[in-house]
């Protein structure tokens, strides 16, 4: 809505500078032509006068006929600013994840808010907890590839699962504050909370095996490329030293003893 209102403004301002313009070119040309013509009579220059004075001038009455039908039309109501204000925050928040510090400036915003959000209840040391393995797991991404792929993929849905069984802990943990003395709504928020602390024992044993993994990756060969590129570079090299070496004792002075004699 508010994109409408400010189109339908920015539409009548356009057409009155065009029109304004185009009435202003109008009677210049006109009163050219109305002096010329008179003063030299009419030639082929005075036709083109002629006639670019009268394109203005139908140019400049389309202009502002168009503004007037513009204008008769109602402008759309104002936004609700509730409404505007959320729509500027999303651009704003757009604008800021298209850089990547951005994108990791707001993550870090929202697990902030949300481990606010649950302060105080049974919920956050495991949300804690899979903070933590979540940063871990995504400092590892980069080096699980080939059979490592599939295993990001379950983590993914697996802590988003997780998250949200988190926020329902909390959720009934508000309604046992009200009830208290119930046992069904007690015996529901125990389970709620142990199957969250499995699943989040088991995203960190994923963690610990995508770890590992990456470790035995490393570990493939005997012995890491670089190592063996410098091992390389280095008897490389002492060659041409040795090289060098061997070439200054032939030429040095007992060479030319041996070569005069």
């Amino acid at each position: 809505m508010a994109d409408e209102r400010a189109r339908y403004f920015r539409r009548l301002r356009k057409l009155r500078r065009s029109a304004r313009r185009w009435s202003v070119l109008a009677a210049g040309f006109g009163g050219a032509t109305a002096v010329l013509v008179p003063y030299a009579g009419v030639s082929p220059v005075d036709a083109i006068w002629a006639a670019v004075a009268g394109g203005s001038t139908a140019l400049a009455f389309w202009r502002w006929s168009d503004l007037r039908a513009i204008a008769a039309q109602p402008a759309p109501p104002a936004p609700d600013p509730a409404i505007a204000a959320e729509q500027t925050r999303l651009r704003l928040v757009a604008t800021v994840e298209r850089s990547p510090v951005g994108r990791a400036a707001l993550g870090e915003v929202r697990r902030q808010q949300a481990r606010f959000a649950l302060r105080g209840s049974a919920a956050a040391g495991l949300w804690t907890r899979l903070d933590r393995a979540e940063t871990t797991l995504t400092g590892l991404a980069g080096r699980l590839t080939g059979p490592g792929e599939p295993a990001l993929l379950e983590a993914a849905v697996a802590e988003r699962s997780l998250r949200d069984l988190a926020h329902r802990v909390a959720s009934v943990e508000k309604a046992l504050r009200l009830a208290p003395d119930d046992a069904a709504l007690t015996h529901s928020h125990r389970v709620l909370v142990e199957q969250l602390e499995a699943g989040v024992v088991a995203y960190e044993g994923l963690v610990a095996a995508a770890a590992n993994y990456v470790a035995e990756d490393g570990r493939a060969v005997h012995e890491h490329p670089s190592v063996s590129r410098l091992t390389e570079a280095g008897d490389l090299l002492r060659g041409v030293a040795a090289g060098l070496a061997e070439l200054r004792q032939d030429h040095g002075p007992a060479g030319r003893a041996g070569t005069s004699t």
